[in-house]
């Protein structure tokens, strides 16, 4: 396990500002970070490696350059870390900043009101470690020969994690997820370290594949224990939309085993765009066959909301970075809003991931909406066996609540 600080950088034409920014930082056990007093000087700063610093503070009200233009210059030089703005926004401010960020392709995580606390910063901390590339724990990946003898020995393992409806407790969804299980000791090797190698090494479709087969062979049994409106959701790779095979080679799976492509959600990870017409064919493909088709990570990417409403999605996923805090948390408030908006004039269901602590269900259930949550407050992912025994618990307990 290797533990990094992240580099930061404030901007600001306030020196007082600088001076707290600094104090607070310290005070959270970050005493390197950088300041500068104009937006010119933080792009000099960040020109000789455009992605050394993780996050960026700046000013929205600045001589010379101000702040929104400094995020565009950001944009245009390829800036992929977070960015926050140090300033009181009204929502309609912040939605539009929010949608321009994502245009300028970066990414705006959230806002700073003055006085800046260290409660605020800390909780933006939090938010920039989720989302970023760069995170603060770091597990190295496994080997390519491992990855290799994984795929060889059968070791591509299903774990299920239950979307489950905020206004009924019911399971309506299963996200399945890859895990690497030992033969020899059932050791269990997170995707952090594998998922990456998979797409860099040409292996990604094999691992979807063996999922596939898995999960669908499994599927009977999930749907007798959890009702047979049950679907399985899957992820996929932006890379892999490139293949137009793709679509039919994931019907042949499914007619294997009598699985219907309505009962399959395919999630695109929204942190790469989608770019090619050959991804946007096949993206189409897969809707036209009746697959379910969810953007995932929402917030953590490029795609603003008139694209959503243009792309084929059934379902949308805001990004766990938008769901952390967001009680106390104005611009995630104003990033989910805005997006439950959008989702029930287009009739997309809407799917909030990463909720962890009761504070956020309970504000998420404000919205008195359909909403579908996900995240560990509910159930990590689990094997087959032991979510089938988590999932009859909860259905049981779920039933005697809304009988209640």
């Amino acid at each position: 396990m290797r533990t990094k600080l992240p580099n930061i950088l404030v901007v600001d034409d306030s020196q007082a500002i600088l001076i707290v920014m600094k104090a607070i930082f310290n005070e959270l056990e970050m005493p390197e970070v950088i300041t500068c007093l104009s937006a010119v000087t933080a792009l000099e700063k960040v020109k000789p490696d455009i992605n050394f610093y993780d996050a960026i503070f700046t000013d929205l009200n600045m001589p010379e350059m101000d702040g929104m233009e400094l995020i565009r210059n950001l944009g245009e030089m390829g800036y992929c870390g977070a960015i926050v703005i140090i300033s009181e926004m009204d929502p309609k401010i912040i939605s539009l900043a929010a949608d321009l960020a994502k245009q300028h392709n970066v990414h705006l995580v959230g806002n700073l009101t003055k006085p800046v606390q260290l409660n605020q910063v800390n909780m933006l901390l939090t938010k920039i470690a989720q989302l970023n590339s760069h995170t603060l724990v770091k597990e190295r990946p496994i080997t390519k020969a491992k990855l290799i003898s994984a795929l060889k020995n059968n070791e591509i393992t299903p774990y299920y994690q239950p979307k489950i409806n905020i206004n009924n407790n019911q399971i309506q969804s299963v996200e399945v997820l890859a895990r690497i299980v030992s033969n020899k000791n059932e050791r269990v090797i997170l995707p952090s370290r594998f998922i990456s190698l998979a797409e860099q090494c040409d292996l990604i479709n094999d691992i979807t594949f063996t999922l596939f087969e898995k999960a669908c062979s499994d599927l009977k049994q999930l749907k007798e224990q959890l009702g047979e409106s049950l679907k399985l959701s899957f992820n996929m790779s932006p890379c892999q939309l490139n293949d137009l095979n793709c679509p039919n080679k994931l019907l042949q799976l499914l007619q294997k085993h009598g699985v219907l492509p309505s009962d399959v959600v395919v999630e695109i990870t929204e942190q790469h765009a989608l770019a090619s017409y050959t991804q946007l064919e096949t993206l189409n493909r897969l809707r036209i066959f009746g697959f379910g088709i969810s953007l995932d990570d929402f917030g953590t990417g490029f795609t603003n909301i008139n694209q959503l409403k243009q792309l084929p999605f059934t379902e949308v996923k805001i990004d766990r970075s938008f769901i952390s805090h967001i009680e106390t948390d104005k611009f995630s408030q104003v990033v989910v809003s805005s997006l439950i908006n959008m989702t029930n004039q287009e009739q997309l269901q809407l799917v909030a991931e990463g909720v962890e602590r009761p504070e956020e269900l309970a504000y998420l259930k404000h919205y008195q909406t359909d909403l579908t949550i996900q995240g560990f407050l509910f159930s990590c992912p689990k094997a087959k066996a032991e979510f089938i025994s988590w999932a009859q618990h909860w259905i049981k307990t779920a039933t005697k609540t809304n009988n209640n």
